[in-house]
This record gives structure tokens, sequence and C-alpha cells, in this order.
């Protein structure tokens, strides 16, 4: 089997268990709804939001939404022809891998963003609908991106004596990801720990 037909199968397996997990909130969780999986530091807790890989977002409103949405598309699109010159020029199997990991990541979060504010309705007081009557809760690339990911591994007060933070409360891990956010952030810690001689004797 060629690489580039192994690259496509990982891809779209990726992909699938991605979006059936996220598909599978969606359809059994409201917004704020949680439950654990390992104790207290490993818990599925859904939230949604309009940004980047943990949360973060550029701008407010359609605007910014939109400008996210379309540099994510032109992102997407230099990765795959990137990929498909490192399937040309023979690059080793970790490098390829490691960035269908980025692109598998990107294209998951886009599927939320394109097309679930047209094939849901919101998730707000209730659990959504697919496909719902009268049409989802927002327009073409207006969608929400579904969080779920959540890993608590430290919550209490700090201690008076660090500047600053001194007493608050702390909460470590506290972004709330998805699969696709993990398989960028992989795909990147992959390329910097493993294969920096790469990119070393290319230049």
């Amino acid at each position: 089997m060629s690489t580039r037909k192994k690259l496509i199968i990982f891809i779209i397996a990726l992909l699938v268990i991605d979006q059936v997990v996220k598909i599978w909130i969606k359809t059994h969780m409201m917004i704020g709804d949680e439950f654990s999986v390992f104790g207290d530091w490993f818990k599925i807790h859904f939230i949604e939001n309009n940004g980047m890989a943990f949360g973060m977002e550029l701008g407010g409103g359609k605007w910014g939404k939109t400008v996210l949405s379309v540099f994510r598309l032109i992102a997407v699109g230099g990765i795959a022809w990137y990929l498909g010159r490192l399937i040309k020029e023979k690059a080793p199997m970790g490098v390829i891998l490691s960035f269908g990991l980025i692109f598998c990541g990107a294209i998951g979060n886009i599927i939320d963003s394109a097309f679930y504010g047209m094939i849901f309705s919101d998730s707000y007081s209730q659990v959504a609908t697919m496909f719902p009557h009268g049409g989802g809760y927002s327009s073409f690339l207006h969608g929400k991106v579904v969080d779920m990911l959540y890993f608590p591994l430290y919550e209490g007060f700090l201690p008076q004596w660090i500047p600053i933070w001194g007493g608050d409360f702390f909460v470590f891990f506290r972004p709330v990801f998805n699969l696709a956010d993990s398989y960028i952030t992989i795909g990147v810690f992959i390329l910097l720990l493993f294969h920096r001689k790469y990119f070393a004797s290319k230049k």
C-alpha cells in the first residue's frame, strides 16, 4: 500500500473518531453537563466555542468568526499541498504522519464551524436535535466547535506567599478541548521532539 493511501486511511479514521465523539456529545448532553471518567482529574465537560484550539477566539461577532473560518481553510489547503510534497520527496513517515495529525485536527474543527450550525439546534437548556425542523442554530461557517475533554489535575487555593495570585482559586489544567485539538498538539509535539533534524537538513 502506498504512503498516500496509508495517510488517507489514517486521516479518515481519526476524523471519524473525532466526529462520532462530538456528535454523541451534542446529541446526549446540554451545555455545562459533565460526568467523571477517572476520578476528579478526567471529566467529560460539554462546552462550545467560536474560536481556535482550547477555546481561544479571534475578534468578536460574525466578522471574527468568518475571518477565522477563512484562515482555517487557507491553512488546511497549505498543509494539504505540503503533505503532497513530503510524500513525493519520500520524507520520513514520522514527519508525514505528524503533518497528517495537524491536517486532521484542522479539518475536524472546520467541520464543526462550517456545518454544525446548520445541522444542529442549540444546546442551551436542551439536548440538541440533529437536522431540526426549521433549520439549525446558525449559518454556514458560523457554527461552534464542540469541546469536551477536561483534565482538572489540580483544583484548590494557591498559598498566600505566591506573589499576585496568592490565595486565588486555581485549576490546572483549565482549558476544555476536543480530539481535533489534541491531534494538532500531538502532531506539533512530535515534529519538535523527533524531527527537527529533518528540517535542519532541508535548509
